[in-house]
Protein backbone atom coordinates (compact mmCIF):
# COMPACT_ATOMS: atom_id res chain seq x y z
CA UNK A 1 0.00 0.00 0.00
CA UNK A 2 1.38 3.43 -0.87
CA UNK A 3 0.74 6.87 0.61
CA UNK A 4 1.56 8.69 -2.62
CA UNK A 5 -1.24 10.73 -4.10
CA UNK A 6 -2.26 9.93 -7.65
CA UNK A 7 -3.49 12.62 -10.01
CA UNK A 8 -6.87 10.92 -10.46
CA UNK A 9 -7.36 9.83 -6.84
CA UNK A 10 -8.74 13.16 -5.62
CA UNK A 11 -11.87 15.01 -6.72
CA UNK A 12 -11.08 17.87 -9.08
CA UNK A 13 -11.04 21.31 -7.50
CA UNK A 14 -12.19 24.45 -9.22
CA UNK A 15 -9.04 26.18 -7.97
CA UNK A 16 -5.73 24.57 -7.07
CA UNK A 17 -4.95 24.81 -3.37
CA UNK A 18 -1.55 26.37 -2.72
CA UNK A 19 0.34 26.10 0.56
CA UNK A 20 3.10 28.68 1.05
CA UNK A 21 5.62 27.83 3.78
CA UNK A 22 7.73 30.72 5.03
CA UNK A 23 9.52 31.51 8.32
CA UNK A 24 8.78 35.24 7.97
CA UNK A 25 6.08 37.51 6.56
CA UNK A 26 5.42 41.25 6.77
CA UNK A 27 1.63 41.10 6.73
CA UNK A 28 -1.31 38.94 5.70
CA UNK A 29 -4.55 39.96 3.95
CA UNK A 30 -7.30 40.54 6.50
CA UNK A 31 -9.68 38.17 4.73
CA UNK A 32 -7.42 35.18 5.35
CA UNK A 33 -8.34 34.89 9.01
CA UNK A 34 -9.37 36.79 12.11
CA UNK A 35 -5.79 36.94 13.38
CA UNK A 36 -4.22 38.03 10.08
CA UNK A 37 -3.76 41.66 11.07
CA UNK A 38 -1.61 40.65 14.05
CA UNK A 39 0.81 38.43 12.18
CA UNK A 40 4.02 40.14 11.19
CA UNK A 41 7.52 38.71 11.61
CA UNK A 42 10.22 40.21 9.45
CA UNK A 43 13.96 39.66 9.16
CA UNK A 44 14.54 40.67 5.55
CA UNK A 45 13.24 40.77 2.01
CA UNK A 46 11.72 37.28 2.18
CA UNK A 47 9.05 38.66 4.52
CA UNK A 48 8.11 41.42 2.07
CA UNK A 49 8.06 39.14 -0.96
CA UNK A 50 6.08 36.43 0.84
CA UNK A 51 3.50 39.00 1.93
CA UNK A 52 3.17 40.44 -1.57
CA UNK A 53 2.82 36.99 -3.15
CA UNK A 54 0.17 35.86 -0.67
CA UNK A 55 -1.75 39.13 -1.00
CA UNK A 56 -1.72 38.99 -4.79
CA UNK A 57 -2.80 35.35 -4.96
CA UNK A 58 -5.53 36.03 -2.42
CA UNK A 59 -6.78 39.08 -4.34
CA UNK A 60 -6.95 36.95 -7.50
CA UNK A 61 -9.22 34.51 -5.69
CA UNK A 62 -6.70 31.69 -5.35
CA UNK A 63 -7.19 29.06 -2.66
CA UNK A 64 -3.99 30.10 -0.91
CA UNK A 65 -2.89 28.93 2.53
CA UNK A 66 0.13 30.03 4.58
CA UNK A 67 2.20 28.06 7.09
CA UNK A 68 4.49 29.98 9.43
CA UNK A 69 5.76 29.68 13.00
CA UNK A 70 3.52 30.85 15.83
CA UNK A 71 5.56 33.80 17.08
CA UNK A 72 3.25 34.67 19.95
CA UNK A 73 5.37 37.54 21.28
CA UNK A 74 5.92 39.09 17.84
CA UNK A 75 2.20 38.63 17.13
CA UNK A 76 1.48 40.42 20.44
CA UNK A 77 -0.37 37.47 21.91
CA UNK A 78 0.20 36.90 25.64
CA UNK A 79 -1.54 33.55 26.04
CA UNK A 80 -0.47 33.27 29.70
CA UNK A 81 -2.58 36.31 30.60
CA UNK A 82 -5.72 35.11 28.83
CA UNK A 83 -8.48 33.77 31.06
CA UNK A 84 -10.21 30.53 30.04
CA UNK A 85 -12.94 32.14 27.95
CA UNK A 86 -10.48 34.49 26.22
CA UNK A 87 -8.18 31.57 25.46
CA UNK A 88 -11.03 29.58 23.88
CA UNK A 89 -11.99 32.59 21.73
CA UNK A 90 -8.37 33.09 20.71
CA UNK A 91 -7.95 29.43 19.74
CA UNK A 92 -11.22 29.42 17.82
CA UNK A 93 -10.01 32.33 15.74
CA UNK A 94 -7.13 30.17 14.56
CA UNK A 95 -9.45 27.48 13.21
CA UNK A 96 -11.21 27.59 9.85
CA UNK A 97 -8.48 29.90 8.65
CA UNK A 98 -6.12 29.91 5.71
CA UNK A 99 -3.31 30.66 8.17
CA UNK A 100 -1.67 27.61 9.72
CA UNK A 101 0.67 28.22 12.66
CA UNK A 102 3.46 25.82 13.54
CA UNK A 103 3.16 25.34 17.29
CA UNK A 104 6.30 24.94 19.36
CA UNK A 105 7.50 26.64 22.50
CA UNK A 106 10.75 27.61 20.75
CA UNK A 107 8.72 30.15 18.70
CA UNK A 108 6.46 31.57 21.39
CA UNK A 109 8.79 33.95 23.21
CA UNK A 110 11.08 35.09 20.41
CA UNK A 111 11.77 38.74 19.59
CA UNK A 112 13.31 37.98 16.19
CA UNK A 113 12.84 35.43 13.42
CA UNK A 114 16.43 34.17 13.50
CA UNK A 115 18.89 33.74 16.33
CA UNK A 116 22.37 35.22 16.70
CA UNK A 117 23.40 31.79 17.97
CA UNK A 118 24.04 29.77 14.85
CA UNK A 119 23.15 26.42 16.39
CA UNK A 120 19.68 27.60 17.42
CA UNK A 121 18.51 28.31 13.86
CA UNK A 122 18.47 24.63 12.76
CA UNK A 123 16.37 23.84 15.85
CA UNK A 124 13.85 26.49 14.81
CA UNK A 125 13.84 25.23 11.22
CA UNK A 126 13.29 21.62 12.26
CA UNK A 127 10.41 22.58 14.55
CA UNK A 128 8.71 24.47 11.71
CA UNK A 129 9.17 21.61 9.27
CA UNK A 130 7.98 18.99 11.77
CA UNK A 131 4.68 20.80 12.17
CA UNK A 132 4.28 21.40 8.44
CA UNK A 133 5.04 17.78 7.49
CA UNK A 134 3.14 16.08 10.32
CA UNK A 135 0.11 18.34 10.73
CA UNK A 136 -0.28 21.22 8.28
CA UNK A 137 0.14 19.36 4.98
CA UNK A 138 -2.39 16.63 5.99
CA UNK A 139 -4.81 19.35 7.15
CA UNK A 140 -4.54 21.56 4.07
CA UNK A 141 -4.16 18.75 1.52
CA UNK A 142 -2.54 21.13 -1.00
CA UNK A 143 -2.19 20.69 -4.74
CA UNK A 144 1.06 22.70 -4.70
CA UNK A 145 3.56 23.61 -1.98
CA UNK A 146 5.82 26.65 -2.18
CA UNK A 147 8.89 26.55 0.10
CA UNK A 148 11.44 29.24 0.85
CA UNK A 149 15.18 28.78 1.56
CA UNK A 150 17.04 26.28 3.73
CA UNK A 151 14.62 26.58 6.67
CA UNK A 152 12.10 24.60 4.58
CA UNK A 153 14.61 22.33 2.83
CA UNK A 154 13.14 19.01 4.05
CA UNK A 155 9.60 19.74 2.87
CA UNK A 156 10.21 19.24 -0.89
CA UNK A 157 11.43 15.69 -0.16
CA UNK A 158 8.36 14.97 1.97
CA UNK A 159 6.16 16.48 -0.76
CA UNK A 160 7.80 14.32 -3.44
CA UNK A 161 7.10 11.22 -1.31
CA UNK A 162 3.43 12.29 -1.21
CA UNK A 163 3.30 13.11 -4.91
CA UNK A 164 2.63 16.83 -4.31
CA UNK A 165 4.40 19.22 -6.72
CA UNK A 166 6.73 21.60 -4.90
CA UNK A 167 8.30 24.93 -5.87
CA UNK A 168 11.46 25.85 -3.94
CA UNK A 169 12.55 29.49 -3.96
CA UNK A 170 16.19 30.37 -3.21
CA UNK A 171 16.40 33.83 -1.69
CA UNK A 172 19.99 33.59 -0.49
CA UNK A 173 22.90 31.17 -0.23
CA UNK A 174 22.79 30.06 3.39
CA UNK A 175 22.40 26.50 4.58
CA UNK A 176 22.84 24.16 7.54
CA UNK A 177 23.77 20.50 7.81
CA UNK A 178 21.88 18.10 10.08
CA UNK A 179 21.98 14.34 10.52
CA UNK A 180 18.98 12.12 9.93
CA UNK A 181 19.14 11.09 13.57
CA UNK A 182 18.60 14.69 14.70
CA UNK A 183 15.78 15.17 12.19
CA UNK A 184 14.03 12.10 13.53
CA UNK A 185 14.67 13.01 17.17
CA UNK A 186 12.53 16.14 16.76
CA UNK A 187 9.62 14.04 15.45
CA UNK A 188 10.05 13.94 11.67
CA UNK A 189 9.93 10.45 10.19
CA UNK A 190 12.69 11.06 7.64
CA UNK A 191 12.97 7.33 6.92
CA UNK A 192 9.94 7.77 4.65
CA UNK A 193 11.69 10.22 2.33
CA UNK A 194 15.40 9.98 3.17
CA UNK A 195 16.31 8.94 -0.38
CA UNK A 196 15.06 12.30 -1.72
CA UNK A 197 17.47 14.28 0.47
CA UNK A 198 20.97 15.46 -0.45
CA UNK A 199 23.91 14.32 1.67
CA UNK A 200 27.52 15.37 2.04
CA UNK A 201 28.55 12.16 0.30
CA UNK A 202 26.61 9.49 -1.61
CA UNK A 203 24.70 7.38 0.95
CA UNK A 204 25.27 3.62 1.06
CA UNK A 205 22.04 2.82 2.90
CA UNK A 206 19.76 4.31 5.50
CA UNK A 207 21.42 2.74 8.55
CA UNK A 208 24.93 3.79 7.47
CA UNK A 209 23.75 7.30 6.64
CA UNK A 210 21.62 8.07 9.69
CA UNK A 211 24.37 9.15 12.09
CA UNK A 212 27.41 9.76 9.88
CA UNK A 213 26.33 11.52 6.69
CA UNK A 214 24.85 15.04 7.18
CA UNK A 215 21.91 16.34 5.15
CA UNK A 216 22.52 19.67 3.36
CA UNK A 217 19.19 21.49 3.80
CA UNK A 218 19.44 24.06 1.00
CA UNK A 219 20.76 21.57 -1.53
CA UNK A 220 18.10 19.05 -0.41
CA UNK A 221 15.37 21.56 -1.18
CA UNK A 222 16.89 22.21 -4.59
CA UNK A 223 17.40 18.51 -5.29
CA UNK A 224 13.93 17.30 -4.23
CA UNK A 225 11.73 20.14 -5.50
CA UNK A 226 9.93 19.68 -8.77
CA UNK A 227 10.82 23.25 -9.78
CA UNK A 228 13.10 25.90 -8.32
CA UNK A 229 13.54 29.60 -8.82
CA UNK A 230 16.02 32.23 -7.76
CA UNK A 231 14.84 35.78 -7.19
CA UNK A 232 16.52 37.24 -10.27
CA UNK A 233 17.62 35.82 -13.65
CA UNK A 234 21.22 37.05 -13.41
CA UNK A 235 21.75 35.53 -9.96
CA UNK A 236 20.76 32.11 -11.33
CA UNK A 237 23.30 32.53 -14.14
CA UNK A 238 26.01 33.61 -11.69
CA UNK A 239 25.36 30.56 -9.51
CA UNK A 240 25.44 28.14 -12.43
CA UNK A 241 28.57 29.68 -13.92
CA UNK A 242 30.49 29.58 -10.64
CA UNK A 243 31.01 33.32 -10.30
CA UNK A 244 30.81 33.22 -6.50
CA UNK A 245 33.35 31.10 -4.63
CA UNK A 246 31.13 30.89 -1.53
CA UNK A 247 28.56 28.74 -3.37
CA UNK A 248 29.04 25.05 -2.47
CA UNK A 249 29.85 22.93 -5.54
CA UNK A 250 27.03 20.49 -4.80
CA UNK A 251 24.46 23.28 -4.82
CA UNK A 252 25.84 24.67 -8.06
CA UNK A 253 25.62 21.24 -9.69
CA UNK A 254 22.03 20.71 -8.60
CA UNK A 255 21.09 24.16 -9.92
CA UNK A 256 22.73 23.28 -13.23
CA UNK A 257 20.83 19.99 -13.31
CA UNK A 258 17.54 21.73 -12.67
CA UNK A 259 18.23 24.39 -15.30
CA UNK A 260 19.23 21.77 -17.88
CA UNK A 261 15.95 19.98 -17.18
CA UNK A 262 14.02 23.24 -17.71
CA UNK A 263 13.04 23.16 -14.03
CA UNK A 264 14.79 26.35 -12.92
CA UNK A 265 14.19 30.00 -13.65
CA UNK A 266 15.07 33.40 -12.24
CA UNK A 267 12.04 35.54 -11.35
CA UNK A 268 12.58 39.08 -10.13
CA UNK A 269 11.08 40.03 -6.82
CA UNK A 270 9.00 43.19 -6.80
CA UNK A 271 8.30 45.85 -4.16
CA UNK A 272 5.03 45.70 -2.27
CA UNK A 273 2.29 48.00 -3.54
CA UNK A 274 2.44 49.96 -0.27
CA UNK A 275 5.66 51.55 -1.51
CA UNK A 276 3.99 54.50 -3.18
CA UNK A 277 5.03 58.11 -2.37
CA UNK A 278 1.54 59.33 -3.26
CA UNK A 279 -0.03 57.35 -0.40
CA UNK A 280 2.77 56.23 1.96
CA UNK A 281 1.68 57.28 5.46
CA UNK A 282 5.28 57.35 6.75
CA UNK A 283 6.10 60.41 4.64
CA UNK A 284 6.00 64.01 5.88
CA UNK A 285 4.44 65.02 2.57
CA UNK A 286 3.07 62.77 -0.16
CA UNK A 287 3.95 63.42 -3.77
CA UNK A 288 3.53 62.08 -7.28
CA UNK A 289 5.46 62.55 -10.55
CA UNK A 290 4.01 66.04 -10.94
CA UNK A 291 4.81 67.21 -7.40
CA UNK A 292 7.95 65.22 -6.67
CA UNK A 293 10.34 68.18 -6.47
CA UNK A 294 8.42 69.96 -3.72
CA UNK A 295 7.53 66.68 -2.02
CA UNK A 296 11.09 65.38 -1.84
CA UNK A 297 12.36 68.71 -0.49
CA UNK A 298 9.76 68.68 2.28
CA UNK A 299 10.60 65.07 3.18
CA UNK A 300 14.34 65.83 3.13
CA UNK A 301 13.92 68.61 5.68
CA UNK A 302 11.75 66.39 7.88
CA UNK A 303 14.23 63.51 7.65
CA UNK A 304 17.25 65.74 8.32
CA UNK A 305 15.57 67.18 11.40
CA UNK A 306 14.58 63.77 12.73
CA UNK A 307 18.06 62.20 12.46
CA UNK A 308 20.17 65.27 13.25
CA UNK A 309 21.61 66.19 9.87
CA UNK A 310 22.21 69.81 8.89
CA UNK A 311 18.96 71.26 7.55
CA UNK A 312 19.45 71.94 3.86
CA UNK A 313 16.92 70.83 1.21
CA UNK A 314 19.55 71.39 -1.51
CA UNK A 315 22.18 69.08 0.02
CA UNK A 316 22.83 65.87 -1.96
CA UNK A 317 21.67 63.05 0.32
CA UNK A 318 22.82 59.42 -0.05
CA UNK A 319 20.80 56.77 1.79
CA UNK A 320 21.94 53.33 3.03
CA UNK A 321 18.87 51.09 3.57
CA UNK A 322 20.37 47.56 3.81
CA UNK A 323 21.62 45.64 6.84
CA UNK A 324 25.29 46.35 7.62
CA UNK A 325 26.61 42.95 6.57
CA UNK A 326 30.26 43.13 5.41
CA UNK A 327 30.08 39.68 3.80
CA UNK A 328 27.32 40.59 1.34
CA UNK A 329 26.27 44.24 1.50
CA UNK A 330 29.69 45.95 1.38
CA UNK A 331 29.52 48.59 4.16
CA UNK A 332 33.33 48.47 4.39
CA UNK A 333 33.50 49.96 0.88
CA UNK A 334 31.72 53.02 2.21
CA UNK A 335 33.58 53.34 5.52
CA UNK A 336 36.89 53.25 3.64
CA UNK A 337 35.97 56.45 1.79
CA UNK A 338 33.44 58.00 4.16
CA UNK A 339 35.51 60.90 5.46
CA UNK A 340 37.11 61.47 2.06
CA UNK A 341 33.66 61.85 0.48
CA UNK A 342 32.49 64.38 3.05
CA UNK A 343 35.71 66.36 2.57
CA UNK A 344 35.64 66.16 -1.24
CA UNK A 345 32.08 67.45 -1.43
CA UNK A 346 32.15 69.67 1.66
CA UNK A 347 31.15 72.79 -0.23
CA UNK A 348 28.02 71.05 -1.46
CA UNK A 349 27.27 69.67 2.01
CA UNK A 350 27.07 66.05 0.84
CA UNK A 351 25.19 64.01 3.43
CA UNK A 352 24.95 60.27 4.13
CA UNK A 353 22.21 58.59 6.17
CA UNK A 354 22.43 54.99 7.34
CA UNK A 355 19.20 53.44 8.65
CA UNK A 356 20.29 49.86 9.22
CA UNK A 357 21.33 47.39 11.90
CA UNK A 358 24.49 45.32 12.15
CA UNK A 359 27.75 45.13 14.04
CA UNK A 360 29.37 47.33 11.40
CA UNK A 361 27.45 50.27 12.85
CA UNK A 362 30.29 50.92 15.28
CA UNK A 363 32.77 51.53 12.44
CA UNK A 364 30.52 54.24 11.03
CA UNK A 365 30.03 55.77 14.46
CA UNK A 366 33.78 55.76 15.18
CA UNK A 367 34.49 57.64 11.95
CA UNK A 368 31.72 60.16 12.57
CA UNK A 369 32.94 60.81 16.12
CA UNK A 370 36.63 61.01 15.18
CA UNK A 371 36.05 63.57 12.43
CA UNK A 372 33.16 65.41 14.09
CA UNK A 373 30.83 65.03 11.08
CA UNK A 374 27.60 64.08 12.88
CA UNK A 375 25.74 66.84 11.05
CA UNK A 376 26.81 65.33 7.72
CA UNK A 377 26.61 61.58 8.44
CA UNK A 378 23.81 60.03 10.51
CA UNK A 379 23.76 56.41 11.75
CA UNK A 380 20.37 55.09 12.96
CA UNK A 381 18.92 51.74 13.94
CA UNK A 382 16.48 50.31 11.43
CA UNK A 383 12.91 51.50 11.69
CA UNK A 384 10.39 50.84 8.92
CA UNK A 385 8.78 54.28 8.94
CA UNK A 386 12.12 56.07 9.21
CA UNK A 387 13.46 54.00 6.33
CA UNK A 388 10.49 54.93 4.15
CA UNK A 389 10.91 58.60 5.01
CA UNK A 390 14.61 58.34 4.23
CA UNK A 391 13.90 56.81 0.84
CA UNK A 392 11.54 59.67 -0.01
CA UNK A 393 13.95 62.29 1.33
CA UNK A 394 17.13 61.10 -0.39
CA UNK A 395 18.55 61.74 -3.83
CA UNK A 396 20.48 58.46 -4.08
CA UNK A 397 20.29 54.99 -2.50
CA UNK A 398 23.52 53.02 -1.93
CA UNK A 399 23.74 49.26 -2.58
CA UNK A 400 27.39 48.25 -3.16
CA UNK A 401 26.68 44.53 -2.59
CA UNK A 402 29.30 41.92 -3.40
CA UNK A 403 26.42 39.70 -4.49
CA UNK A 404 22.69 40.36 -4.54
CA UNK A 405 20.14 37.64 -5.26
CA UNK A 406 17.61 40.35 -6.08
CA UNK A 407 17.46 43.38 -3.82
CA UNK A 408 14.39 45.53 -3.29
CA UNK A 409 15.73 48.97 -2.18
CA UNK A 410 17.08 49.78 -5.65
CA UNK A 411 13.59 49.22 -7.09
CA UNK A 412 11.84 51.03 -4.26
CA UNK A 413 14.24 53.93 -4.75
CA UNK A 414 13.22 54.51 -8.34
CA UNK A 415 9.55 54.55 -7.27
CA UNK A 416 10.36 57.35 -4.81
CA UNK A 417 12.54 59.26 -7.28
CA UNK A 418 15.76 58.17 -5.55
CA UNK A 419 18.43 56.92 -7.95
CA UNK A 420 20.35 53.74 -7.04
CA UNK A 421 24.15 53.57 -6.84
CA UNK A 422 24.97 49.86 -7.06
CA UNK A 423 27.55 47.18 -7.80
CA UNK A 424 26.80 45.49 -11.12
CA UNK A 425 25.75 42.05 -9.87
CA UNK A 426 22.73 39.73 -9.57
CA UNK A 427 19.37 41.43 -9.30
CA UNK A 428 21.05 44.84 -9.30
CA UNK A 429 22.25 44.11 -12.84
CA UNK A 430 18.70 43.15 -13.84
CA UNK A 431 17.05 46.29 -12.48
CA UNK A 432 19.56 49.15 -12.84
CA UNK A 433 21.04 50.53 -16.06
CA UNK A 434 23.70 53.22 -16.04
CA UNK A 435 22.26 56.67 -16.46
CA UNK A 436 23.20 58.74 -19.49
CA UNK A 437 21.55 62.16 -19.32
CA UNK A 438 22.58 63.04 -22.86
CA UNK A 439 20.72 60.05 -24.29
CA UNK A 440 17.94 60.20 -21.68
CA UNK A 441 18.57 56.55 -20.76
CA UNK A 442 19.22 54.65 -17.54
CA UNK A 443 17.93 54.80 -14.00
CA UNK A 444 21.01 54.72 -11.77
CA UNK A 445 24.77 54.31 -11.51
CA UNK A 446 26.66 51.02 -11.64
CA UNK A 447 30.28 50.12 -10.90
CA UNK A 448 31.81 46.83 -12.04
CA UNK A 449 34.99 46.53 -9.94
CA UNK A 450 34.09 45.61 -6.37
CA UNK A 451 36.23 47.92 -4.25
CA UNK A 452 36.02 51.32 -2.61
CA UNK A 453 37.42 53.05 -5.69
CA UNK A 454 34.63 51.56 -7.77
CA UNK A 455 32.01 52.81 -5.33
CA UNK A 456 33.61 56.27 -5.21
CA UNK A 457 33.58 56.43 -9.02
CA UNK A 458 29.87 55.63 -9.08
CA UNK A 459 29.17 58.25 -6.40
CA UNK A 460 31.13 60.80 -8.43
CA UNK A 461 28.97 59.93 -11.45
CA UNK A 462 25.88 60.49 -9.30
CA UNK A 463 27.24 63.84 -8.11
CA UNK A 464 28.00 64.91 -11.68
CA UNK A 465 24.37 64.23 -12.52
CA UNK A 466 23.18 66.02 -9.38
CA UNK A 467 25.18 69.13 -10.40
CA UNK A 468 23.86 69.29 -13.96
Amino acid sequence: MTTKRKANSLPARKKPRVLIVTPEITYLPSGMGNMANQMTAKAGGMADVSASLVAELFSLGADVHVALPHYRRMFHVDAARLINEELRIYQSRLTNSRIHLAEDRCFYYRNAVYSNYDEENPRLALALQREVINHIIPTVNPDLIHCNDWMTGLIPAAARRLGIPCLFTIHNIHTHDVHLSRIEDVGIDAAEFWQYLYYKRPPLNYEETRNTNPVDLLTSGTFAAHYINTVSPTFLEELCRGWHDFVPPQLRQELINKRNADCAVGILNAPDASHNPASDTALAQNYDPHTHREGKRANKLAFQKQIGLRLNPDAPLFFWPSRLDPIQKGPQLLTNILYHLTARYAEQNLQIAVVANGTFQRHFRDIVQRHNIADRVAICDFDEDLSRLGMAASDFVLMPSLFEPCGLPQMIGTIYGTLPVVHDTGGLHDTVTHLNANDDTGNGFLFKIYDSSGLEWAISQAMDFFNM
